[in-house]
């Protein structure tokens, strides 16, 4: 069966909707900053932090896209970006924005240790409220 986790903007995050592009450009400064890491080091860093390739489906577009393993340690990690509503305790509702982090049954526990640390390196970005694989809720946004 599949896993989720979930990065929700909430109302003290540092944006309050976000894109499929968008994620993907955090994703490539990721990639960018651990292969620079790399070079410092001397070592091809960034091949192990991510390795994967971004892809997107027709189907698809503008709403969710995967990463294609190029490793055989690893499998794919699907990612999408939606909406729900939120009644707050006034009675409002709000939308909220969340993008949706999914672990397919043939993924790997690689696999689920690099979703884990993508969408923390996604929440500390975006200040949001990280709900684990495991169900455990953290949180990166200024709270009061």
């Amino acid at each position: 069966m599949a896993e989720n986790a979930y990065i929700k903007l909430v109302p003290s995050s540092s944006k309050q909707t976000i894109t499929v592009e968008e994620v993907k450009e955090i994703l490539n400064y990721y990639t960018d900053i651990t292969a620079k890491t790399g070079n410092q080091v001397d070592w091809e860093y960034g091949d192990s932090a991510f390795p994967y390739v971004i892809k997107e489906k027709d189907e698809g577009k503008g709403r969710w896209f995967y990463l294609q393993s190029t490793n055989e340690r690893y499998y794919a990690i699907l990612i999408g970006v939606d909406q729900e509503s939120i009644r707050e305790e006034d009675g409002t509702d709000r939308i909220q924005t969340y993008i949706q982090v999914t672990l397919p049954e043939q993924s790997t526990f690689g696999d689920k240790g690099k979703a884990n640390e993508f969408c923390k390196f996604l929440a500390k970005k975006l200040q949001g409220e990280l709900h684990l694989f495991n169900e455990r809720i953290m949180y990166f946004y200024p709270r009061k």
